[in-house]
């Protein structure tokens, strides 16, 4: 695939900037060329390139494209700064600390006719994509609830805020969009249970437009690691498993009775059950590439700052009716 080569720069070199920084090296069509952290290089990603200080920097590299994976309390400014740039930028998740922000980068990049995107990285995994096709081709029929749990331990990374904005982000975002259908409620309960200033635990019931409901089991308290999310629908359930990359479907078992009140009710039995081989390409890759595509104005597949938006306008909800139920959070 030949193509003219992006030049690209990365700000922010920790946890994720160094996956990103191998990704970009490894993808078709884009070169490496600048990379900016004020806190210098932990992880080595450099690689011979000058380590600059700032966006500004960045930017004077003369840059195309850029990958934002400073901290979320950062991303409006750095955010706005490659905006008036005429940069488009790969904006890690979530899209910013509030909505007032994120709603800045949304009119910034509109404004500016650059491309911006949310690393929801969830979208890419293969499981989920091809549960969204099957979704979307009615192998479910109705759809009638969709329920995720994301459980695990404490992640060795700096989180500047609390599990509903760093992990059910994920959820929120995938949920809306394997239903193809954006959130009209939510109500929460949290807790705090480690001693930090954040929540580390949080479960959150939902409706979507389309009136699917929803439910999200978020923590990092728990000693065994899940990502799961199941979909249940007219003719059966799906179950995804993020981790592995695996997707099981559970059909509803069609049995005929004659005998009168056992037929009278309404239920379903358990059919057969398939798992599907899925080709198990890097998340990450796949989000570079589509951004990439993106740009070249190829294909629109990626999480654009709108739909960012609105995932982090759910999580202010759900720490809001969080907050009531305990009084103060």
């Amino acid at each position: 695939m030949s193509m003219a080569e992006l030049r690209v720069g990365l700000i922010g070199l920790g946890m994720m900037g160094r996956h990103h920084a191998r990704v970009v090296r490894e993808v078709d069509g884009l070169t490496l060329v600048a990379v900016a952290d004020a806190n210098g290089d932990p992880h080595g990603v450099a690689q011979g390139l000058p380590v600059l200080q700032n966006v500004a920097e960045l930017i004077d590299a003369g840059i195309d494209m850029a990958v934002c994976a400073v901290p979320t309390g950062m991303h409006e400014e750095v955010g706005l700064a490659l905006a008036e740039a005429g940069v488009h930028t790969l904006i890690e998740k979530p899209i910013a600390h509030s909505v007032e922000a994120g709603t800045k980068l949304v009119e910034a990049f509109a404004a500016n006719g650059v491309i911006g995107a949310v690393g929801h990285i969830e979208r890419y995994n293969p499981a989920l994509q091809s549960l969204r096709e099957r979704i979307a081709n009615g192998d479910l029929g109705d759809v009638y609830q969709i329920a995720t749990r994301r459980q695990g331990p404490f992640p060795a990374r700096i989180a500047d805020v609390g599990v509903v904005k760093d992990l059910a982000t994920h959820d929120i975002d995938l949920t809306a969009w394997l239903a193809q259908s954006e959130y009209t409620h939510v109500t929460a309960q949290v807790a705090l249970r480690s001693g930090r200033a954040h929540e580390d635990m949080v479960a959150a019931t939902g409706r979507l437009a389309n009136g699917t409901i929803t439910n999200h089991l978020v923590n990092w308290l728990s000693p065994m690691k899940e990502r799961l999310t199941v979909v249940t629908g007219e003719k059966g359930a799906f179950v995804a498993d993020t981790l592995t990359a695996d997707l099981t479907f559970y059909a509803n078992g069609v049995v005929t009775t004659e005998w009168d009140s056992v037929a009278n009710f309404r239920g379903v039995s358990e059919g057969d059950m398939t798992r599907y081989a899925i080709v198990k390409r890097e998340p990450l890759r796949t989000e570079h590439e589509k951004f990439r595509d993106a740009v070249l104005g190829e294909s629109q597949e990626i999480v654009t700052l709108q739909e960012g938006l609105n995932t982090l306008r759910t999580a202010e909800k759900v720490l809001a009716t969080a907050s009531q139920q305990l009084g103060a959070c």
